[in-house]
């Protein structure tokens, strides 16, 4: 089971795994790896309650003025959103709360609805934590992951058995929860193959199913590791820091142990595959209780975790995970088969104390990559004359942050294309149109809505999403909020670059709009939390908010959530921030493997279930358990919104995004008969017939010019740009690939 697996790691898995030497053991480590299951028992004192994450640099603030502090946007106390005390430690409310991190479900309105901690659904309610081990449906429509309380743990003769649980620490890739009542703390570490529980201070346990118990034995003499047999045809293995005494007393559905203090640990063993049993037996012993993302570098992630017990730990990666892992100076073992199931695809086991995940680069550019044909230059720029001059006769009549935000990005498309096809008489135009426009939001003067400042979860609401939860998409209790205001940035960073001198009036409030979604900081003192909206085990971002879901967080457009970093790089570029340029261009990059991996389709994927494959090229909103064909505001029938959601802004990273061409040829294929529909609307004919072009310009290039419409934030001028800076025939490439050409003068 355990054969030596060389990918670009080196490593020797018959001998203890190379280790950095600590200074004072907490515990002699053993002679070897153990390989028979009576010498797994490991004996732990019980844990002191865990402290927060050491406090890391500013990162990604602005540079902070003398004697001043970052800009924040007039503060309001909002009317609708939650309260946070209910859930989160006293210690924690003077700090910036996450609003979409894998655990929001905890923290909202009761908390009990569950959360994906890979591989296994948790659900936390009445002082007790449940543990599935998920199965999946699907059709052609959709796939979720179906939750069952296998296993249920909490304690007999609590005095307080509706008492709330509480957040005592979280971190990028944990979160620690504890049930007070019960004398239980939990270490909710993502990707660990096991569930560890700190039991405090002599409780008994209760540990009981919804299933029927078929089989419940004592594996070693030391009273340290229990096998359950279930009637779903799962087991699990339970072990312990020191002896235990668990029984059924003959009942079908609960075990019960004698009073406990210390470590259990509990592991649904795969596929019950008695082979697998053993690499569990053998990596009990050592166990995380938190773990934290350091971008050590540009396109590269580190995952650090904070572990205790001995020998090496074992984690699960999922399939990004596999094709980004670096040996990056550390020993790691991959163990192809051990895996568990996910909707996320097979979670494979990875020993390793920390990990290093190295991303392709990517070309973060101003203007087309390839660059535009001199010959169609006339085309364009008599397209961008008309399209400037409408500026001047049709204002903005939205409110709404999200559409006023596509309509000035729209426009500060025209200053670059101008740049690109060499006609700057149109720049002073646009110039004004977006002072006129983005001013009032940066100064307070928009009447109608505008930017506040929320010290609550600690972040930038809107006037209107203040007073509305629903009013702007939700932007009031952050939801989307990478999407609007990665369109308020592109303008902004346009704008900065085409008049230096506005850009450094309003770099304070640049910064601070930037930093709502892409703050590194971990301090207390930081105005905002660590990457809002993106997710560093999952490597994409979510964008549903403070708002409960039974099926955990969403995402529906990962090309506006690709548009907010890539803006936020050229923010860096405009003001000469090349660490802001670094991280955007970083986390751009992995949002666009991520969208690749998990929203496209291809046709002969494995990754999904056959049914949903053969209908589906291009998943509509995907949520941490489901993935639905639908879309927030159209049926899975409407399949040019399904593409455009997926493809909207089109911009110069829109090359990256959509480099595999054989998958764009099948995406666009299998759109066009959607197109025969009665009601279908230019815009998004628009982005269909783009990608169109990428293999076929001229016919897509025809196609465009009978358009009498386009989408809010794109235009005639846009299209022909996009166009027009494409190539005939073009071979099939992977991110990175020829769009990064400095990938011939490095290794």
């Amino acid at each position: 089971m355990l054969k030596k697996i060389r990918r670009k790691f080196v490593t020797i898995i018959t001998k203890p795994f190379k280790k950095k030497p600590r200074k004072t053991p907490s515990v002699p480590p053993p002679t070897g790896l153990p390989t028979e299951p009576e010498a797994v028992p490991f004996r732990l004192p019980p844990l002191s309650p865990p402290e927060s994450s050491p406090p890391e640099s500013a990162t990604m603030s602005p540079p902070k003025r003398k004697h001043s502090e970052p800009f924040l946007f007039p503060q309001t106390q909002s009317a609708v959103l939650p309260d946070p005390s209910i859930f989160f430690s006293p210690h924690l409310l003077s700090t910036p709360l996450p609003t979409n991190s894998f655990f929001q479900n905890f923290v909202l309105k009761n908390g009990d609805q569950p959360e994906y901690i890979h591989p296994y659904l948790v659900k936390s309610a009445a002082s007790a934590l449940a543990l599935c081990y998920p199965s999946q449906s699907h059709s052609s429509a959709f796939i979720y992951q179906v939750f069952n309380p296998d296993l249920t743990i909490s304690t007999l003769n609590n005095p307080n058995p509706n008492a709330t649980h509480i957040v005592s620490s979280f971190s990028d890739l944990s979160v620690t929860l504890d049930h007070p009542s019960s004398n239980l703390r939990f270490f909710l570490v993502r990707g660990s193959p096991f569930l560890t529980c700190n039991v405090m201070g002599n409780v008994a346990l209760s540990i009981s199913t919804v299933h029927s118990i078929i089989g419940f034995s004592c594996s070693n003499a030391s009273l340290t590791k229990y096998t359950i047999k279930l009637n779903n045809n799962q087991t699990w293995l339970l072990y312990a820091s020191s002896p235990i005494n668990l029984s059924s007393h003959h009942d079908v559905s609960s075990i019960t142990s004698s009073v406990f203090t210390g470590i259990i640990r509990i592991a649904a063993l795969p596929d019950s595959d008695p082979r697998s049993e053993g690499i569990l037996d053998r990596f009990s012993s050592c166990y995380p209780l938190s773990a934290d993302a350091v971008f050590s570098g540009p396109f590269c992630l580190e995952y650090k975790w904070e572990k205790r017990g001995w020998g090496d730990l074992l984690m699960l990666a999922h399939p990004l995970h596999l094709r980004l892992l670096s040996s990056g100076g550390s020993f790691l073992t991959v163990l192809e088969n051990f895996k568990y199931n996910s909707i996320d695809g097979e979670l494979v086991g990875v020993v390793g104390d920390s990990w290093m995940l190295k991303s392709d680069p990517i070309s973060v550019t101003w203007h087309s990559i390839k660059g535009v044909r001199e010959e169609t230059q006339e085309e364009i720029v008599n397209a961008l004359v008309k399209d400037v001059e409408a500026l001047s006769t049709t204002p903005i009549s939205t409110t709404s942050s999200y559409f006023y935000g596509k309509l000035i990005a729209r426009a500060a498309r025209f200053a670059v294309i101008a740049e690109e096809v060499c006609y700057l008489d149109v720049i002073p135009a646009i110039r004004k149109f977006l002072k006129d426009t983005i001013e009032p939001w940066l100064d307070g003067t928009f009447e109608a809505n505008g930017f506040l400042y929320d010290a609550k979860w600690g972040g930038i609401v809107t006037k209107q999403g203040s007073l509305d939860s629903g009013a702007d998409f939700g932007f009031g209790i952050y939801n989307d909020h990478h999407y609007h205001l990665g369109y308020f940035i592109y303008a902004i960073s346009v704008l900065a670059k085409i008049d230096p001198f506005w850009g450094k009036k309003y770099r304070p409030q640049a910064y601070s709009i930037m930093a709502d979604f892409m703050n590194l900081r971990r301090r207390a003192d930081s105005s905002y939390p660590r990457l809002r909206c993106f997710d560093l085990w999952l490597l994409h971002s979510w964008a549903g908010g403070l708002t409960e879901f039974a099926d955990g967080r969403n995402q529906e457009s990962t090309s506006e959530a690709v548009n907010a970093y890539y803006s936020a790089a050229l923010l860096g570029l405009v003001y000469g921030d090349t660490h802001l340029v670094a991280i955007g261009s970083t986390i751009a990059a992995l949002e666009i493997q991520s969208a690749q991996t998990w929203w496209h389709v291809r046709e002969n994927d494995t990754l999904y279930a056959q049914e949903f494959t053969r209908e589906n090229r291009v998943v509509g909103v995907l949520w941490t358990n489901k993935r639905d064909s639908g879309l927030w505001f159209a049926p899975p029938e409407w399949r040019e919104c399904r593409i455009g959601i997926q493809e909207l802004p089109l911009l110069p990273i829109t090359e990256v995004l959509f480099s595999d061409v054989q998958y764009v040829r099948e995406l666009v294929t299998w759109t066009l008969p959607a197109l025969a529909r009665e009601g279908v609307g230019e815009g998004w004919k628009g982005f269909l017939y783009a990608l169109e072009g990428i293999y076929e310009r001229e016919d897509a290039l025809a196609k465009i010019k009978q358009l009498t419409g386009y989408d809010d934030g794109n235009s005639l001028t846009n299209l022909l740009w996009w166009i027009h800076s494409r190539d005939d025939g073009e071979e099939a490439h992977e991110i990175g690939g020829k769009l990064c050409w400095y990938r011939h003068y490095h290794h």
